[in-house]
């Protein structure tokens, strides 16, 4: 076994050693949007501290736990508070959780988190569905001995984020009243917030969104076969967008004020999908 993959399994077997709950969907949840897992009928919850090796979340709005549970009769595994490459973490251990609800079962993949807009036609509080990445930015989670349990050394990225499950998105937003939008979101690697002039940059890359998450997360989520969805939660708009000064603060209260209608959405996703 390569020696990510023998960690995980280690992990796995302190899982198994609380709960024999096989999940069919994974759940990554970002700033200020736990509170989701309060609608999960929970059968076991595993705090990140249990586990060996394991990334531990260190930043406000990151509980960092594992629930384990259904949600409209589905059977899901959700991460309430995901852990950051800006917290000190190499990015093998940032997509350590996503490898780990792999193993577990999950075969399906819903990435969440809260972003700044590039794309000045969004505005505070739009929920996006993500239909690409930029991650140039960021050192690949896949660098190094390739972990040939998951995925192959070159894995295709053409399609990341799945063009099924946005289809199901667009249909979903239409049935709970609200734009569909797509965009490009690029990860940043933090914790400062980026520059008016690398935001003008990015948007010529073709962003539409940035933040510090989701990225090499859903890039390991493909390597190792897992259907990925990505949706973003505008919480402000990226600086020398919008005005002001950016603040975590802002960030959590945006991401509040969305969780009403982003919980029926990924609810309706995970029935659907």
């Amino acid at each position: 076994m390569t020696a990510i993959y023998d960690k995980l399994k280690e992990c796995s077997e302190a899982v198994r050693a609380v709960t024999s709950f096989v999940p069919e969907t994974a759940i990554t949840l970002g700033s200020g949007l736990g509170a989701f897992c309060d609608n999960i009928v929970a059968e076991a919850t595993i705090p990140y501290t249990m586990l060996p090796y394991f990334p531990v979340s260190t930043v406000s709005g990151h509980d960092g736990e594992f629930v384990f549970g259904t949600l409209g009769g589905k059977r899901v595994v959700a991460m309430r508070g995901r852990v950051h490459y800006y917290e000190g973490y190499s990015p093998e251990e940032v997509v350590m959780p996503v490898r780990l609800m792999r193993m577990l079962g999950a075969e399906k993949l819903i990435l969440t988190n809260v972003s700044g807009a590039v794309n000045p036609s969004f505005a505070v509080g739009d929920l996006i569905a993500l239909k690409g990445h930029i991650a140039s930015f960021m050192p690949s989670p896949l660098r190094g001995e390739n972990a040939e349990e998951f995925g192959v050394r070159f894995p295709d990225m053409s399609e990341v984020y799945s063009s099924r499950i946005r289809s199901i998105m667009r249909e979903t937003a239409r049935k709970l009243g609200f734009e569909y939008k797509e965009g490009v979101y690029l990860q940043a690697s933090g914790p400062q917030y980026e520059t008016p002039e690398e935001v003008r940059a990015f948007g010529l890359l073709g962003a539409d969104l940035v933040g510090m998450s989701t990225a090499i997360e859903a890039i390991a989520a493909r390597h190792a076969g897992m259907e990925v969805c990505g949706i973003s939660c505008v919480a402000n708009m990226a600086c020398g967008v919008g005005s002001g000064k950016l603040t975590h603060e802002e960030v959590k209260e945006a991401a509040a004020k969305s969780a009403p209608i982003f919980t029926a959405l990924v609810t309706e996703l995970i029935a659907r999908i």
